[in-house]
């Protein structure tokens, strides 16, 4: 998170407006250069690593799981070391390490260096992510203005949205490796801007484990994990080879990256509508609905055989895969209390062991059958079944609704 821990300063909380927008806006800029951009450029930029380099769909699909794997290890770290997360030398690091994975993929053409970036990219991105979700909503909380929290993932999909429109830009100036320098300068630069405009903040302060006496239970998210599981392995393939099978259509390569770009606006505002989705239906009714819809937009893509078929398939991805984050990650924090903090590093290794399934398999299955339409098939059945899971778990409440955040 743009945000520097104060472990010694009482919470003041004037101007509670003005204090939590900043932190909020530190946070968007936070989730753009961890997740819209750290984990996410890989994807308009693929297409033109395989036009340049000839690289496989299968190495593909191996540095992307690579990042995933890196992504998990970062998550399981968060779980089994929830003091870290309060580390400001952990935190600068990771943001660090975020910036310069992403701009060093540009400065070689070795795989084992690609996939030792990914991986150690993937462990920036999860700390960055957990850090960011549980700091922001807990200033949010006690300036009064826990709602705003949905808004946080947009920074998830600004992130996207413009690593999609500035790639192509990049491009015309010396193809795959300059995208990758010019996304690092350009995380590096949303870096600083975040870290401006939140700075040393008040609200980001250390708070102590619960005792043992007031802990909840992690036996809550059992089933709530595994449908996130399931969205892990099914919305990566869709996240990871999007751009690269629309770019690979004939008729829809100049669509490519501007498919990459729908995605990310579908996805800014997809939580907050989500929030309100689960507000006026019930969180379990709104969470099955945005798993239902992107295994439709998943299956719908398989086809696509123009720019406004493509782009209602990418819509309708954007539009779902944040809005099944924040509301899991809100229902994972309303069942578990206390533990809320571990009950996020938790889902996030569910969603993370998820993502490093999905895009090796997916590659070689596209090498081997000279195409994406079983793998996207596949991905789609596995989210539908995630949906079942969410659908059938009795432990999601009426009153679960009104506190989605």
């Amino acid at each position: 998170m743009m945000t520097i821990p104060d472990q010694t300063t009482a919470f003041t909380p004037e101007p509670l407006h003005r204090s939590a927008l900043w932190v909020l806006t530190g946070g968007i800029l936070g989730m753009m250069v961890a997740m819209g951009i750290g984990r996410f450029a890989f994807t308009p930029i693929l297409p033109l690593m395989q036009r340049d380099l000839g690289i496989s769909h299968g190495l593909a699909g191996g540095l992307a799981s690579l990042n995933y794997i890196g992504y998990l290890a970062g998550a399981l770290l968060c779980a089994v070391w929830p003091g870290g997360l309060r580390s400001a030398f952990v935190n600068l690091g990771a943001l660090v390490a975020s910036i310069a994975t992403t701009l060093l993929m540009g400065v070689t053409q070795s795989p084992l260096w690609w996939g030792c970036l990914r991986l150690v990219g993937g462990g920036a991105s999860a700390l960055l992510f957990v850090v960011i979700a549980i700091e922001v909503r807990e200033i949010l909380v006690r300036c009064g203005r826990g709602r705003w929290s949905s808004a946080l993932y947009a920074g998830v999909g600004l992130g996207i949205a413009l690593s999609g429109a500035v790639v192509p830009v990049l491009d015309h100036f010396g193809g795959w490796s300059i995208a990758w320098l010019g996304m690092g300068v350009l995380s590096g630069l949303l870096a600083l801007a975040g870290i401006a405009v939140a700075g040393k903040r008040q609200g980001a302060l250390f708070i102590p484990d619960a005792p043992e006496t007031a802990r909840g239970s992690l036996s809550g998210i059992v089933r709530l994990s595994s449908a996130y599981f399931l969205e892990g392995v099914g919305y990566i393939v869709s996240a990871t080879f999007l751009v690269t099978m629309i770019a690979h259509t004939p008729g829809l390569t100049g669509f490519a990256p501007w498919s990459w770009v729908a995605v990310g606006l579908a996805a800014a505002p997809s939580t907050i509508l989500w929030q309100q989705a689960a507000i006026r239906l019930g969180v379990r009714q709104a969470l099955t609905l945005a798993y239902l819809l992107q295994a439709g937009g998943i299956l719908l893509s398989i086809n696509a055989a123009s720019p406004l078929h493509a782009g209602v398939a990418a819509i309708l991805f954007g539009g779902t895969f944040l809005g099944v984050v924040a509301l899991v990650m809100a229902e994972g924090g309303r069942r578990c209390g206390a533990e809320g903090r571990r009950a996020t590093a938790v889902l996030t290794v569910c969603f993370g062991a998820g993502q490093v399934v999905g895009p090796p398999l997916a590659g070689l299955l596209a090498d081997r059958q000279g195409g994406f339409a079983l793998p996207l098939f596949l991905a789609a059945a596995v989210v539908a079944i995630g949906g079942v899971l969410v659908a059938t778990d009795g432990r999601f409440s009426a009153a679960s609704a009104s506190d989605t955040t």
